[in-house]
């Protein structure tokens, strides 16, 4: 599925300040000065990365990470860094990511594994700095321009910033969620400006007006028709996306907030860290516990400046139902490895938030239920599936077909927001579809892996929008981790039609990502011996449940709602109905 958020997004929103750092057991010379790499996240072009090791002013260790093209020369702070035995091991807080690798001696670099996002990237880091970009005078500023594809006008914002490594140049397509892609050539002589992303093959050559103020000109890629393109330099900094949320809860609040930590008895070394509302009055008071989907997600459920499930919380424990809402394994102040597990683990996330409700004296231990989002969806009625002491399930935009058939049609949909033809898409549907039915029915690692490799063609890459260049060796690897394989053969209908206690399932009639038409029917279909099932779509709305325009999920940054009150009208209608005593 879809992530909101990509892993280019966060990378490409580290930034901050040196923090000290404990001692080392090898010699400080050895690793002291900058270290550079690449990180490639899954159809990206790879984002150039800088680990700058030094000595602060009191002598004590700091480390930075910074990205060098991306036009911003602070980093991001590094903790719990380590050299030991060979081993270089390092964390980024704010993005929780963090790396570790071995020493190759006869290479003089790094060798290792950069996770974030819940995906594992191969990092080597070869000792100095990345080579500086040369210095293009007149064109520092925000461009917007936008390109017209098949009838649809996406949205490109094109950084361009002079400071340490030179001129640099980000792009940004917001219409696609795509933000911070590096622009390796960017050029300028007079009036004829140039710039090329090599690993896509994309180019614009343009010419400067005579105020510095636009450039018109041609954006060329191939296997797709020319398109003119016009850049305006905006009049001042352009943020990537609104953080004006006006439904985010702020304090002071009319119920009780708690921060609470419990363990997962069934994983070493996973515990959940969380915020427990509780309504007033002396209860005890039914329960709803949130459940994320896809990707490393933190309690509130954070994207791009919403917190949707901190609007839930609120509007329910408002209402009488006290909200269980945890971050992921591996985020914030929970621990575990996010990249590691697959949903059958999130699912025993999900129980164990279940069992230290009941032990809870505010808390019905009757009165406990689920709230999925998403995938979500599929964690909350596997999570159900061995605890039977669930009172109800709600799903928000979850599945009701298998998982591949979802992620097709999420394909299929992501092409035509993005300007491709039906014709197009019919004809490369086959290629991409081969490959999700490889991941769901391949056995293991390395026997997904050579399932998957022959399928990546070149035309199926492109199909997808992965850049020609990426490693086919790799991209198998990342395709086929534990998580894809057991959600790519994922089929919700079992586990539904076990499901007697009663489930509300919703979905909007623009979700681009699970789309209502293909999924509700199906829900409907496995819940129909149960006693007490309610299915609705909600007309307007998207995958996030904002009142949309299209539904693309361009539009969920542009959009301030969070979360429509109609839909939570409706969840805390039907759980106050049910389960909130008069």
């Amino acid at each position: 599925m879809l992530r909101l958020g990509s892993l280019l997004g966060v990378l490409a929103m580290l930034l901050g300040a040196a923090v000290a750092l404990p001692a080392m057991a090898q010699s400080e010379a050895e690793i002291l000065g900058p270290w550079h790499g690449i990180l490639t996240p899954p159809g990206s072009t790879g984002v150039t990365v800088v680990l700058t090791i030094r000595k602060d002013s009191d002598g004590a260790l700091a480390a930075v990470f910074s990205q060098p093209y991306s036009g911003a020369n602070a980093g991001a702070p590094v903790s719990a860094l380590a050299v030991r035995d060979g081993t270089l091991g390092f964390a980024i807080a704010r993005a929780n990511a963090a790396f570790e690798g071995k020493w190759d001696a006869a290479a003089h670099r790094w060798d290792g594994v950069f996770k974030v996002g819940g995906a594992d990237l191969p990092l080597r880091l070869e000792a100095g700095k990345p080579a500086s970009r040369p210095v293009v005078a007149g064109l520092d500023g925000v461009w917007q321009g936008s390109i017209e594809r098949n009838g649809a006008k996406l949205r490109l914002v094109l950084r361009i910033a002079t400071a340490d490594y030179g001129t640099v140049a980000v792009l940004d397509s917001p219409d696609q969620l795509s933000y911070g892609q590096e622009v390796p050539v960017l050029g300028r002589d007079g009036a004829k400006v140039e710039l090329r992303i090599p690993a896509t093959g994309a180019a614009y050559e343009a010419r400067l007006s005579d105020d510095l103020a636009t450039m018109s000109g041609v954006w060329k890629r191939p296997g797709v028709p020319d398109a003119p393109v016009t850049f305006a330099r905006a009049a001042g900094p352009v943020a990537r996306f609104s953080t004006d949320r006006p439904q985010t809860p702020r304090p002071p609040f009319d119920y009780r907030v708690e921060e609470v930590t419990f363990d997962n008895p069934f994983e070493k070394g996973v515990s959940l860290a969380g915020t427990l509302t509780l309504p007033k009055g002396k209860g005890p008071f039914p329960a709803a516990i949130l459940i994320s989907g896809s990707g490393a997600n933190d309690r509130d459920d954070t994207t791009l400046g919403h917190k949707p499930f901190a609007v839930i919380a609120d509007h329910l424990t408002r209402h009488g139902v006290a909200v269980l809402r945890y971050d992921d394994r591996g985020v914030g102040g929970s621990k575990g490895d996010h990249a590691a597990a697959d949903s059958v683990d999130f699912a025993t996330d999900a129980n164990s938030a279940a069992r230290y409700l009941a032990g809870r004296p505010e808390i019905r231990p009757d009165a406990i239920g689920f709230i999925g989002h998403s995938e979500g969806g599929v964690t909350a009625p596997l999570a159900m599936a061995s605890n039977t002491h669930i009172a109800f399930l709600v799903m928000l935009a979850g599945p009701g077909v298998r998982w591949d058939q979802v992620v097709l049609s999420q394909w299929r949909q992501s092409g035509l927001d993005r300007g491709k033809t039906r014709q197009e898409l019919d004809r490369t549907e086959p290629l991409v579809a081969a490959i999700y039915r490889a991941i769901g029915r391949a056995g293991g690692d390395e026997a997904a892996r050579k399932a998957v490799l022959p399928l990546l063609t070149p035309e199926a890459m492109a199909a997808m929008g992965i850049p020609p260049n990426t490693d086919r060796e790799t991209l198998a690897r990342q395709m086929s981790s534990r998580w894809a394989r057991y959600l790519f053969g994922y089929d919700p209908a079992p586990n539904l039609r076990k499901i007697r206690v009663p489930v509300l399932a919703i979905g909007g009639s623009l979700d681009h990502q699970i789309p209502s038409d293909q999924n509700l029917p199906a829900i409907k279909a496995a819940l129909v011996h149960s006693p007490d099932a309610t299915v609705e779509e909600l007309p307007g709305l998207n995958h996030m449940f904002q009142t949309a325009g299209t539904g693309a999920v361009g539009e969920y940054a542009d959009i301030q709602e969070t979360f429509a009150p109609a839909a939570l009208d409706l969840v805390t209608d039907w759980l106050t109905r049910r389960f909130v005593r008069k």
